[in-house]
């Protein structure tokens, strides 16, 4: 039976050599990967207090304008100094901006606005907060000297400082460089005039930095995805899930049987003999990084096998229905109700009616557009209402809301949205609805069943479980031990190589011995 086991476990060893030392090699890049990240000045721009003096166009005025009678959402931004009325009409991917003084529309507003938004990212915001507060120029009837739009476009076009855009498009689809781990779309690429090519993807309708590439980091994403995801594979589609899972299983239980081997047989002196000295090499090195290549191929299976099923997570999120006589803001009243400066005003729909979605520095406030009075706990009801929406469970039904600001090893930095409200129920495996209410999407759903599947890739995968040591240790943890599974192989490999050669001579002598017999 050992005897079986031995060829058994050299058979299967041939067969995973090469992809266990693909995966082996760019899960070496990996940590240098992530230590050579693009340089950019922020990830997270300052939110701007609305002073009401810049708002001379109500935005019923606004739409009624141009002939709108309803929209799915707003809010307001700034170019510069200059505010606009981002508009989300029915149907539409990109929305539409509206000058706060005039009501005139800004053409490619959302073109500009992401060129706009990917220099603050890149080179760090342009305005202070008391540049920001300038008074606005007022706009009289037949007035021609000052023109917001052409001075938001001015602004953007015609920046003299830094970088000059290259190009900017949407991306409403993934793509090699995109990757689906990104989760947000629809985005916009904005390529910068640099020596590193930096692209920078934001996402206009929540001001987010989405991701950050550039010449050097594509290279080795490049290699890292033909290497260690196989994209190669792509073709096969969801089959492709299936055969990195099949093989990643194939040399878990190939590192079992080496084990067995080591536990059940002795090593004997090498007496100078090469083939002898090799084995000794092999199980030694082995056995030092089996625990290794248990914990990555165990997890790397378990997590291929899990993207075999759909993720639907973009299909859950609300759409509103907002009349245009509906959302004249009342900043008097909002100021009056929340007490506090306000950063943005938006529109959601709850179970007894429309409340103004009020956003300070202290987090998000609601208030019932029909009597202005503030609605308790606010952020927390609407996350309660999106995850009844999504789950279809009944809101009698939560056991728990939570407050999400940093990712775990539950919900992942994958995950990409922060923060959310975590909505736990007791049915379905205890379901959990991550939900976000400023975009009023689903982030994901998880249950009992899904987490030991995110434990094992976070903890066994990515080294994880070094996190007491800070992310230099863990790296230089993830390195060395990579580096132990290409020895283990190459040792192997030579092992094998040698009993071959020594196999073919000594047939070869027999042969030989024969014909003189």
């Amino acid at each position: 039976m050992k005897k079986n086991i031995y060829k058994l476990h050299r058979t299967l060893s041939l067969i995973i050599a090469l992809p266990v030392l693909l995966w082996a090699i760019s899960g070496f890049m990996h940590p240098l990967m992530t230590n050579i990240r693009p340089q950019v000045a922020t990830q997270v721009l300052p939110a701007r207090t609305i002073d009401s003096a810049h708002i001379q166009t109500t935005l019923t005025a606004a739409l009624q304008k141009h002939h709108i009678d309803s929209i799915s959402s707003f809010r307001l931004v700034h170019i510069d100094t200059t505010w606009f009325y981002q508009v989300q009409a029915p149907g539409k991917t990109e929305p539409l901006y509206f000058s706060t003084i005039n009501g005139k529309i800004l053409t490619a507003g959302d073109w500009l606005y992401a060129q706009y938004l990917a220099r603050q990212f890149l080179e760090g915001p342009a305005i202070t907060d008391s540049a920001a507060a300038l008074p606005p120029a007022r706009a009289e009837a037949g007035s021609t000297a000052h023109d917001c739009c052409d001075a938001a476009t001015s602004c953007v076009l015609n920046n003299v400082k830094g970088a000059k855009v290259h190009d900017a498009s949407m991306l409403t689809a993934f793509d090699p460089e995109y990757k689906e781990v990104n989760r947000l779309l629809p985005v916009y690429k904005v390529s910068f005039e640099r020596m590193d090519g930096i692209r920078i993807y934001v996402e206009t309708t929540s001001d987010r930095f989405a991701f950050a590439m550039d010449n050097r980091r594509a290279v080795f994403d490049r290699v890292f995805r033909y290497l260690h995801t196989w994209d190669w594979l792509n073709l096969l589609g969801k089959a492709k899930h299936f055969v990195l899972a099949c093989i990643a299983a194939i040399a878990f239980i190939t590192s079992i049987l080496g084990l067995y081997i080591f536990f059940t047989t002795k090593s004997n002196g090498s007496n100078g003999n090469s083939l002898v000295k090799a084995r000794r090499y092999h199980r030694y090195t082995a056995v030092i990084a089996s625990l290794f290549t248990l914990m990555w191929t165990l997890s790397g299976s378990y997590y291929a096998f899990s993207k075999l099923q759909t993720d639907t997570r973009d299909r859950y999120f609300v759409t509103g229905h907002l009349a245009a006589t509906d959302v004249s803001i009342p900043f008097g009243m909002l100021a009056q109700a929340i007490k506090a400066p306000v950063n943005n005003v938006s529109m959601v729909h709850l179970q007894d009616g429309n409340y103004w979605q009020v956003y300070t520095k202290n987090g998000i406030q609601y208030v019932a557009a029909a009597t202005g009075a503030l609605l308790p706990h606010g952020d927390a009801q609407y996350a309660q209402y999106l995850a009844t929406q999504f789950s279809s469970n009944p809101a009698a039904a939560i056991t728990d809301t939570s407050y999400v600001t940093q990712f775990n090893d539950e919900y992942n930095f994958a995950d990409k949205r922060l923060p959310v409200w975590k909505v736990g129920y007791n049915s379905r495996h205890h379901e959990r609805y991550y939900v976000e209410t400023s975009t009023g999407r689903l982030s994901v759903r998880v249950d009992d069943l899904e987490v030991p599947q995110g434990y094992s890739f976070a903890l066994f995968h990515k080294h994880h479980f070094m996190d007491w040591g800070g992310k230099a240790l863990r790296d230089f943890s993830t390195m060395f031990w990579v580096l132990m599974q290409v020895i283990m192989v190459v040792v192997g490999l030579t092992l094998y190589v040698v009993w071959k050669l020594r196999t073919r001579k000594g047939r070869k002598v027999g042969t030989a011995s024969a014909a003189h017999g």
